[in-house]
């Protein structure tokens, strides 16, 4: 991936706000595409590259490997390697990382109501 700019003014309010408050760094890093769903897909048991992969049918490798590597930086998920070949190697959710996927739980929850609620509205305007 291409390196960002880091003169721009997108790059400027990005990290005021992120150093303002470390939710901001943190909702930044869970928005990118496919993070969420590898962390749920660990936290599954998925706990393979191959099977993270099959059970996201549209990641790519590239992509897939992008978000492990955050998401271990993070500190959310921890990487275990085994030695001998072919190489094994597990990835499995840290505490930090079974608190966020319990709380991100509970927002898909929350988010749902509120989707079904304004669903229903907008079925009751088109009916009045």
């Amino acid at each position: 991936m291409a390196e960002r700019k880091t003169n721009s003014s997108n790059y400027q309010n990005q990290s005021y706000l992120e150093n303002k408050c470390p939710l901001n760094e943190l909702l930044f890093t869970m928005s990118r595409r496919w993070t969420t769903d590898v962390l749920f897909c660990i936290e599954e048991g998925n706990n393979r590259f191959s099977g993270i992969r099959e059970e996201l049918a549209y990641i790519t490798d590239h992509i897939l490997s992008d978000r492990l590597k955050t998401l271990e930086k993070t500190g959310l998920i921890t990487r275990h390697q085994f030695p001998g070949m072919p190489p094994k190697v597990t990835y499995a959710l840290t505490e930090h990382g079974v608190e966020l996927c319990n709380l991100l739980s509970k927002l898909c929850d929350f988010s749902s109501l509120i989707y079904e609620e304004k669903e229903e509205k907008e079925e009751k305007a088109v009916t009045a």
